[in-house]
């Protein structure tokens, strides 16, 4: 790995600062109590829960250790975490190489799937037999 390499990497840098520096707020400051964030105004607005709605609590709870609690939160998100993972560092390394980012998991098919299962859990979280799914 070159200088002129490690120098191509200050996009990655910002990101993962942005994401650690997040997660240290929501780290510090619990969500679980009121007025700490502002609520999700798609909730505020309709009454029904977002596909991301609970993702700041399931942060808290990570960042805590408590997995299971956290799943409860939105087990969307937390099963798409590792996807995350893996795209940030295939981005990283990639970019490390002088390469341009190009993943199976960025293709049409893949982006119309994840799309069709957020729109799906999003409509079950809110439905009476889906409240397991709510945050």
């Amino acid at each position: 790995m070159t200088l002129a390499s490690l120098r191509g990497l200050w996009r990655q840098g910002v990101v993962l600062g942005g994401v650690a520096a997040g997660v240290l707020v929501v780290a510090k400051v619990d969500p679980n109590e009121p007025g700490h964030y502002p609520g999700c105004p798609f909730l505020f607005l309709t009454g029904y829960y977002c596909p991301g709605c609970g993702a700041t609590r399931l942060v808290h709870a990570l960042a805590h250790g408590d997995v299971g609690t956290a799943f409860g939160f939105n087990p969307v998100v937390f099963l798409l975490l590792p996807v995350f993972g893996y795209l940030y560092v295939r981005w990283t390394v990639l970019a490390a190489r002088g390469r341009p980012m190009q993943s199976q998991l960025l293709r049409p098919v893949a982006a119309y799937g994840l799309v069709g299962v957020l729109l799906v859990f999003w409509i079950v979280r809110n439905l009476p037999f889906g409240q397991a799914l709510a945050p």
